[in-house]
């Protein structure tokens, strides 16, 4: 009897190990990086809990994406380059499908890792603009647009005030920006449009160490009187740029940021005489999205997010949606492409390159009208996607304009010679391997 019972419980301790393995075969491991603390906490936080909550609302909601639970975990950089690329080894090591540097300082470090390593970096609407060449950047994503593309669609509206780019003749545009990777990303492009369009760029740029002490540089652009200004600037220096506009008198309906710089909080330290204040931007505002009320009813009010509930459906939270939207999807595409269900890393850069995220897929996911339809190729990475100018009118964003392309056609040849330009400074550069077509 002893014996029968022993044997019993054996079989029912490999039953229930065989069902551990199977259950911990059966998910999708995601690394988020993210930074809740130091001096670019506040642009960080909101974008991680944008994040976490929708892939939690998947997982509620859904059982995950295909049946298949997402296991999330994340990894504080502080915004700091080496703890990012420390973060990389340990999602490395823990097989994540993606990896998401949320800063352009580590995205260029882990750019070279990410073939060899078979990675997929996706870098939303940051990092390095060259990666957009898909022929070249195989394993790194950068949709829906390239600092470049974000670039050329300011000057693009600005020249717009103007009556047409042709009239920047003779204008003077100053450009502040983070005195890193980040900030420093745009210029070439920036310089190249001056160069075209016959206006003057002044740069103003701000060390991260003396982002909150600002006034030096606003003093400089008040004494330069430029006709137009352009924000490139993250964390803390977003509202310290924005209260130091205001204390000059500079005319706020000609300060342009881009969508990094256009958080509900970066606008406030202005106060009422920071409307006028524009920003580019790439996702819908407000929770009246039938995705955004989903993630309320299943992980807001239920108690499993982070977020405060006044800042539920803010600028930048909706930006950490969009970007878990594009995860999720990357692993949809990937499990119909491939046939699995639990999908690799590789399997991701499949689904990822072949994502195409359409008007009537925005509309079932509950998200219509909440960002521009989104199609990834071989060739193109970011896809050069539509944007709008948002518009802070003393207590809120309210949409400024028609969702816009950027300068595409003078993007294009740029991004190319770019590409081609970092592969020759980093030779031996591997050449792409990797099938274009659905495999």
């Amino acid at each position: 009897m002893k014996r029968k019972v022993l044997t019993a419980g054996i079989g029912c301790i490999a039953l229930l190990a065989g069902i551990a393995a199977a259950s911990a075969q059966e998910s999708i491991f995601i690394q988020l990086p993210t930074y809740r603390t130091g001096p670019y906490a506040g642009s960080g936080i909101p974008i991680a809990n944008g994040m976490h909550d929708y892939l939690r609302m998947l997982n509620e909601r859904d059982g995950g994406v295909g049946g298949v639970r997402i296991q999330v975990e994340e990894c504080e950089t502080g915004y700091d380059t080496q703890k990012g690329v420390e973060c990389y080894e340990a999602a490395k090591a823990k097989k994540t499908v993606v990896f998401n540097p949320w800063s352009t300082g580590i995205t260029l470090q882990v750019i070279p890792k990410a073939g060899v390593d078979k990675i997929p970096v996706l870098s939303m609407g940051y990092g390095l603009s060259a990666s957009a060449q898909g022929e070249k950047f195989p394993w790194v994503f950068i949709p829906p647009d390239t600092y470049w593309d974000g670039a050329s669609a300011v000057i693009k509206h600005i020249g717009e005030q103007e009556g047409g780019v042709d009239n920047l003749k003779g204008k003077k545009i100053g450009y502040i920006f983070l005195d890193a990777g980040y900030g420093r990303e745009p210029i070439p492009l920036l310089q190249q449009l001056a160069e075209k369009y016959g206006f003057q760029l002044v740069q103003y740029p701000v060390p991260g160490q003396e982002m909150q002490n600002q006034s030096s540089q606003w003093l400089n652009v008040r004494r330069d009187r430029p006709d137009y200004m352009i924000i490139w600037g993250w964390g803390a220096m977003n509202p310290t740029a924005v209260k130091e506009a205001t204390k000059i008198r500079y005319p706020m309906n000609k300060f342009y940021g881009v969508w990094w710089s256009g958080g509900e909080d970066d606008a406030r330290a202005g106060g009422q005489e920071a409307k006028g204040y524009r920003t580019l931007n790439i996702n819908g505002v407000g929770p009246d999205y039938p995705a955004l009320q989903d993630i309320k009813k299943h992980v807001v009010d239920a108690g499993k997010s982070q977020v405060e509930a006044a800042k539920f459906g803010e600028n930048l939270y909706n930006r950490g949606v969009m970007n878990a939207v594009l995860m999720a999807e990357g692993i949809r595409t990937a499990q119909e492409i491939t046939g699995k269900k639990a999908i690799t890393a590789e399997d991701m850069r499949v689904g990822l390159e072949n994502l195409d995220i359409s008007e009537e897929r925005l509309k079932e996911i509950g998200l219509e009208g909440f960002m521009s339809p989104i199609k990834i190729t071989c060739e193109n990475h970011s896809g050069h996607h539509k944007v709008y100018v948002q518009e802070w009118d003393g207590s809120k964003w309210v949409q400024a304009s028609d969702w816009f392309e950027p300068m595409t056609d003078v993007v294009g040849p740029l991004l190319q010679k770019a590409a081609d330009d970092y592969v020759a400074a980093n030779a031996p550069w591997p050449e792409r391997t990797e099938a274009c077509a659905r495999s």
